[in-house]
């Protein structure tokens, strides 16, 4: 299944990406799925690299480091987004890219199944 997250909140404090992060994971480690993600909104700031989280906590950058290793560019991430939060492109983690409205437009239409979260 070519199935693409949409994910919206805070990468802290609201469980909303946390709960699309952990569902996208477990379907990216079933054979013949392939998982996309577009970060908008606050959700931009989750694959913001050097991430420092207390022990035992969730970090959004080694959850997102899992899907952009399974599928080469595919942790996208919203631009405009990016500029109203001040994140620059070399602020990105490994793996994640600037994205923009046409790329998750062409991702929607070849996705089987859209989440949106």
């Amino acid at each position: 299944m070519k199935a693409l997250f949409i994910l919206n909140g805070a990468p802290y404090g609201d469980e909303r990406t946390y709960n699309g992060l952990r569902l996208a994971g477990a379907l990216a480690k079933r054979d013949g799925n392939e998982v996309r993600v577009f970060l908008m909104g606050d959700a931009a700031t989750a694959a913001k690299g050097g991430q420092k989280v207390p022990e035992g906590f969730y970090n959004m950058q080694l959850m997102l480091g899992k899907i952009a290793r399974a599928v080469p560019n595919a942790v996208g991430v919203c631009g405009t987004c990016m500029d109203a939060r001040g994140m620059k492109g070399d602020e990105l983690m490994e793996g994640a890219h600037r994205g923009t409205l046409d790329e998750l437009a062409q991702w929607s239409e070849q996705a089987e199944q859209v989440f949106v979260f």
